[in-house]
């Protein structure tokens, strides 16, 4: 199943399950509790981002080639959480903004991303997919001077407004294997990373297991898997977003999510 949350052509925003790219059923119920899907087709005037997260959690260096291409010799021996703001959601085919105060080295990052369906904490590993409603795509945006350099820590790197484009659907995990999907970004038509979920350091289990055993996950709550080798800033020479790009971030069997690029506009 295809869940989508869209506006229709009445302007309402709906939660519902994708029939093709211009109709879906709508829930009739809560996501996160009891619903079902019925009734007559609705129009999809536009896609947004497929949920309202309380908490979008991140993991950083979760892919063996990823680590490589920063030339670390040794590998995590626990996933390395962080956070990104809620504000940072932006939707598929909307413009992620460089921030006027850091906009020459805003790097892209392809990312599975893992909705939690329930309230969970201290899951099991055996027990972690049961928490999962679904996977979706993600691009885990990050200016690198912020990141690296400015603040020498991620918060506000990751975090800018628009930093978190996440879509275009839901896709529920009997339709997909998330630990074995093909993950691609391209910018402007030219593949930047290519790889397979396969190659991360933490499975999925361990990662929701983990993660479970710091904080509450909240229903909703959205963590993204971490990034293949190919980006930006670890290439020669480095490969940055600029005003007028469009990149694109594809998971066989989740979907595509596409998003231009702009400046900020300047304030009067």
């Amino acid at each position: 199943m295809r869940i989508a949350r869209f506006i229709d052509s009445h302007g309402h925003t709906l939660t519902g399950k994708l029939i093709d790219a211009e109709t879906a059923v709508p829930i009739r119920g809560e996501l996160f509790g009891a619903h079902e899907f019925r009734g007559d087709p609705v129009r999809v005037a536009r896609l947004i981002a497929p949920v309202d997260p309380p908490n979008i959690v991140a993991i950083g260096l979760n892919y063996r080639k990823h680590a490589e291409e920063q030339g670390l010799t040794k590998l995590p021996e626990e996933p390395l959480i962080f956070l990104k703001a809620t504000t940072a959601l932006c939707a598929p085919g909307d413009a992620i903004v460089l921030p006027a105060s850091a906009p020459t080295e805003v790097d892209y990052e392809a990312e599975l991303a893992v909705v939690i369906g329930g309230r969970a904490r201290n899951v099991s590993e055996q027990d972690a997919l049961g928490v999962v409603l679904g996977f979706t795509c993600a691009n885990d945006v990050s200016a690198r001077d912020c990141q690296k350099v400015r603040d020498k820590q991620w918060a506000r790197g990751k975090s800018f407004d628009t930093f978190c484009p996440l879509g275009p659907t839901i896709v529920t995990p009997d339709e997909v294997d998330g630990q074995a999907a093909a993950i691609r970004a391209t910018l402007n038509g030219r593949v930047m990373q290519d790889s397979n979920t396969s190659d991360m350091i933490f499975s999925i289990r361990q990662i929701i297991s983990f993660v479970s055993h710091q904080f509450t996950l909240l229903p909703g709550t959205v963590i993204l898997t971490g990034t293949p080798e190919g980006v930006g800033f670890a290439r020669k020479p480095a490969v940055y977003l600029k005003a007028g790009d469009t990149i694109a971030i594809e998971i066989d069997g989740v979907g595509r999510l596409e998003n231009t690029v702009r400046a900020e506009s300047s304030s009067k």
